[in-house]
């Protein structure tokens, strides 16, 4: 059999990977990474590096740098709620989720930005459980119905409960780790298992330039000790907070995700990392972080290619939109990044879902990002010879009246070889007409609610779930909180 050849973009030669990835090393050892975090600098410090605890400044030596490199692992594998089925996060598999820490959500029946509510985040943990191709879910809304003091182990709390996939969160508060781990660790059936098994991968973004906080230092060391995955998310902003260049913006990427990977390998040697990231080209007109511009997509993608150079796992935020409703820029800022992310062979791509500059969450548009997804995800996986014969054989009895309509050839690949959309819309003018000519938006939205409706929630057995209730309420009453929000019948 001939093999499949796996459609791949490369927007990097060989040469500018080895050029950007030593001046990364030559600004690790030379100018350094802020560390805030006194532990993350003694850490430096007994490793024999350059630690000015005055300036909190951390040197690392490039010996260093690639002994972690090293010892962190090439693949991870991610396993759902039951711990029977596994993703493979490595190599050029391709697993999409929804975008993560949205702060709005896009109101149905308004098509108005409000803030989200426990139903909101119940509903989108519900959704992406019935939608085949998103691999992970994430912590996609922040809940304004609670104190923020909670609002990070709440929104897992609930993803926990209404959806059995794979989720990747994070914490916005040092304190905010051990509920989060305890409740992980109730799922799973405690921590070893939960090291043997990943639920949840954690992002721990570095502030640019080349500074890790006191948060996500420690949410890097936390999790490394832990076996937790950490997500490493740089997010430079093109000639704002990173060079203008996009080669130039690549070096202070690679440099502050370095920083980070080798932090959690003093920390904890072999811990998981995925080279990640949310980078954007910043537009001085507005002052804003387009996502959907064409030169952060190539961003994500460059700095991807030289994460699998160092051997990583690796993330992006991709398929995703600037737009403010599902409008053509939501659909084409998209598209774009699917395909894009998908032919990068990028691992994890966050971002369906969202709108507004990574703020916004539209269950409508979830809805066809997933179909978009499904599009890109084909494209990735190339033409593949089905049989020995490709079509010679079709033809021996070819004649004027030959169709290939009720063929057995037809019947046995014509679903393999061709998606049969959902939300796109493929009939003959007056058949759409006929059915009420309904824009792409309203569709999605005859399909969320028909998703809910049809697919009851999701719910772990009740010995977890009393579990996982009894974490998050002991949380809350050491914060001061009174009672949770009820749940949504």
């Amino acid at each position: 059999m001939i093999p499949v050849r796996r459609p791949k973009l490369e927007l990097l030669s060989p040469a500018l990977v080895d050029q950007i990835l030593a001046e990364a090393y030559q600004i690790l050892a030379e100018t350094g990474v802020f560390f805030e975090n006194e532990e993350a600098r003694a850490l430096f410090r007994k490793a024999g590096q350059d630690v000015d605890d005055a300036a909190q400044r951390a040197r690392m030596s490039r010996r260093l740098v690639e002994r972690a490199l090293v010892s962190a692992p090439a693949s991870i594998e991610m396993y759902d709620r039951s711990g029977t089925r596994s993703y493979r996060v490595g190599g050029d598999d391709v697993h999409f989720d929804p975008g993560s820490s949205g702060t709005r959500i896009l109101d149905s029946g308004t098509l108005r930005e409000r803030k989200p509510e426990t139903a909101d985040l119940v509903r989108i943990a519900r959704l992406t459980e019935t939608l085949a191709h998103y691999d992970f879910q994430s912590t996609s809304l922040v809940s304004f119905d609670v104190p923020g003091e909670i609002a990070d182990d709440y929104r897992l709390y609930l993803a926990l409960l209404y959806s059995s996939k794979p989720v990747v969160t994070g914490t916005f508060r040092v304190s905010g780790f051990r509920p989060m781990f305890e409740m992980l660790c109730a799922v799973r059936g405690g921590a070893e298992a939960l090291r043997d098994k990943p639920l949840a991968i954690f992002d721990a973004c570095p502030s640019p330039p080349l500074r890790w906080s006191r948060l996500t230092s420690q949410s890097l060391i936390d999790c490394a000790r832990c076996g937790i995955p950490s997500e490493l998310i740089s997010m430079g902003m093109t000639g704002a907070t990173s060079p203008a260049t996009i080669a130039g913006t690549l070096v202070q990427h690679v440099a502050e995700n370095l920083a980070g990977l080798t932090l959690a390998q003093l920390a904890q040697p072999g811990a998981p990392i995925i080279f990640g990231g949310s980078p954007s080209s910043f537009d001085m007109r507005q002052g804003t972080c387009p996502m959907g511009a064409i030169e952060t997509m190539m961003i994500d993608c460059a700095y991807a290619q030289l994460g699998k150079r160092l051997g990583l796992p690796t993330h992006a935020y991709m398929a995703l939109s600037d737009a403010k409703t599902n409008d053509a820029q939501a659909g084409y800022e998209s598209g774009m990044g699917a395909v894009l992310a998908a032919l990068a062979g990028i691992n994890v791509v966050s971002g369906p879902g969202m709108l507004n500059y990574e703020s916004t969450i539209s269950l409508e548009k979830l809805v066809i990002d997933d179909e978009i997804c499904a599009l890109a995800l084909r494209l990735a996986d190339g033409i593949t010879p089905r049989e020995e014969i490709l079509a010679t054989h079709l033809f021996e009895q070819f004649g004027p009246e030959t169709s290939f309509l009720t063929t057995p050839h037809t019947r046995k690949w014509y679903r393999t070889e061709h998606l049969l959309p959902i939300i796109a819309d493929r009939d003959p003018y007056e058949a759409w007409a006929a059915k009420g000519g309904r824009t792409i938006a309203e569709r999605a939205s005859d399909r969320v609610a028909s998703l809910l409706e049809k697919n009851p929630p999701n719910l772990p057995d009740e010995t977890i779930a009393s579990e996982l209730r009894r974490i998050m309420e002991a949380d809350a009453r050491a914060n001061g909180i009174g009672p949770l929000p009820p749940m949504p019948a």
